[in-house]
């Protein structure tokens, strides 16, 4: 169960990256809204698969999207990097918290 927050990340990150493209035609956001996708999306599969790395993975990739996020947030006020700031920093402590537990 602990692999649904990453796909819900994922998720989010692939809708955040549309509706700056969409909004803006910003091809960097489309781009980083992918790759970071992505990158849950991979942290998510491997911890359903019980490999290695998963929730390292999960909780690194959150705080890449944190430090992306939190200074748009801070500056733009705009709701998707709010939002992607407040679920990545929540996703991180699960993860962070689910690492500790686990060692």
């Amino acid at each position: 169960m602990s692999h649904h927050p990453a796909y819900t990340m994922s998720t989010l990150c692939f809708l955040g990256g549309a509706i700056g493209y969409a909004r803006t035609r910003s091809i960097p956001s489309m781009v980083a809204g992918l790759a970071i996708g992505s990158l849950y999306a991979l942290s998510g599969l491997r911890m359903r698969e019980g490999m290695s790395y998963g929730y390292e993975g999960a909780a690194g990739t959150s705080g890449l999207l944190l430090g992306a996020m939190l200074p748009r947030a801070l500056r733009l006020r705009a709701p998707v990097p709010i939002a992607l700031s407040v679920a990545s920093t929540a996703a991180g402590a699960y993860y962070i918290k689910a690492i500790r537990d686990f060692s």
